[in-house]
């Protein structure tokens, strides 16, 4: 167990100064601080989750989401120590979990998943861009608190946050006609994957497990014309998946229905009429509790519905174990029973098709893209120009130096990205006092 809070910048077996007191939590606890009074963490509440900033004061950003993200973590975790009582030494504690799931989005860059297509269009070819993968460069490289080692987490935190343990060169299958000019860049959508300058970081946070146990965690599954796909996640990942999928498919379906974008005639064609063929589904069961208090217009019946909804998942979540793994971390695996995990399912593609997928949402998120693309083409074109000193200074000194211009801007929150971008293309916004 000492192997897995050990600190990149320390040799094996370090055990650091406790972090407000000296229990076992201690160092979890310092990982959970440092991400929380992160840079990145901060600039999430100017991030999108779904809906533009400035929008609404009421819907989700990335930070709220991660919150969110969080308590359901702690909440399974609760729910899975009282079950499993033999397997307690490595369900993740509190802080550890609360840890991982706060900081499961610390690289979304601007503009959500659009942003990201973006950055890849121009970083394919140069190790990849992916939200995950940069989380990790930010906890392991970029972050603020070691100037080597980024973060400076623990072992167990950072395989906690490693849900593709695969590079984006192994897995990575584009079209030939990627073009990084042309408007519409869905060719350029990333694998999920880590970067290619990340590859020693990998292979430190793997390197307590068995050689076999190694290779066999990091494959991948090739499909024809398509991305590979990793296979495996450690236990804790498992366990923060689980969380961000409640979260994403019942919180941001709260949301949407506030903000009335959801009928309820669609919700009785696309959601309703699939739960009756889930016999146990609290949706079949009691349809007409969740049918009036979702659709009452009310504040309070909906979070009612809503609560409700969370605890059914969150209480029909097991521990199940994989085979091939003698590491309990890799062993162990969180899963949702059958029926919870069809009726989240069916969430999830609703919130996707009728929410995300409406042309509203799509307007921004190309126009976030193409905003993020003409940033990053003018300042790789003119870096001595344009781009501030401490970036400058990485950018003359790196071997990869798209990389550096692509740190940059996905750093950026939405407000700040499209600020810059006024500042630099539209005429009559800008002062030599702004700062870049």
């Amino acid at each position: 167990m000492e192997q897995w809070i050990d600190r990149r910048r320390y040799s094996a077996g370090y055990a650091g100064k406790p972090f407000n007191s000296s229990t076992a939590d201690s160092d979890y606890q310092r990982d959970r601080a440092r991400i929380i009074h992160s840079s990145s963490f901060r600039r999430l509440q100017s991030k999108t989750q779904i809906f533009s900033i400035g929008d609404s004061d009421f819907y989700r950003t990335r930070l709220t989401h991660s919150l969110e993200v969080a308590q359901i973590g702690s909440g399974i975790c609760e729910q899975l120590r009282q079950q499993y009582a033999h397997h307690a030494e490595w369900i993740p504690s509190l802080s550890l979990i609360e840890a991982i799931c706060l900081g499961h989005d610390l690289g979304h860059p601007p503009f959500g998943h659009g942003g990201e297509v973006a950055l890849n269009a121009f970083m394919y070819e140069h190790g990849g861009f992916e939200g995950n993968g940069q989380t990790l460069r930010i906890i392991g490289r970029l972050g603020e608190y070691s100037p080597e080692h980024g973060l400076d987490l623990t072992r167990r935190t950072m395989l906690g946050l490693l849900k593709y343990p695969v590079l984006h060169s192994e897995v990575a299958h584009y079209p030939t006609n990627i073009q990084t000019t042309a408007s519409n860049i869905d060719h350029a959508r990333p694998p999920k994957c880590l970067h290619d300058d990340e590859a020693d970081i990998l292979q430190w946070i793997l390197a307590p497990l068995p050689a076999d146990e190694r290779q066999r965690f990091r494959e991948r599954k090739v499909l024809n014309s398509k991305h590979g796909k990793s296979i495996h996640k450690g236990f804790d990942t498992s366990i923060m998946e689980l969380a961000d999928d409640i979260a994403y498919g019942v919180h941001d379906l709260e949301d949407a229905l506030a903000l009335e974008l959801i009928t309820a005639k669609q919700w009785h064609e696309l959601v309703m009429v699939e739960a009756n063929d889930l016999s146990t589904c609290p949706l079949a069961v009691e349809a007409d509790f969740y049918n009036n208090k979702l659709f009452s217009g009310n504040d309070r019946d909906r979070k009612h519905a809503i609560s409700k909804l969370v605890n059914y998942f969150i209480s029909h979540i097991h521990i199940v174990e994989q085979q091939g793994f003698t590491t309990p971390l890799l062993r162990l695996q969180a899963q949702m029973e059958t029926e919870a995990g069809a009726l989240l399912h069916i969430l999830k593609r609703f919130v996707f098709d009728i929410v995300i997928r409406r042309p509203q949402i799509q307007a921004l998120e190309f126009k976030g893209q193409q905003m993020i693309m003409r940033l990053f083409s003018t300042l790789l074109e003119n870096p001595d120009r344009l781009l501030p000193q401490p970036t400058l200074q990485l950018f003359h000194g790196s071997d990869n130096q798209p990389r550096i211009i692509c740190d940059y801007i996905a750093s950026m929150t939405d407000i700040y990205a499209t600020r810059l971008y006024h500042r630099m293309f539209s005429p009559d916004i800008g002062s030599v006092f702004d700062k870049i």
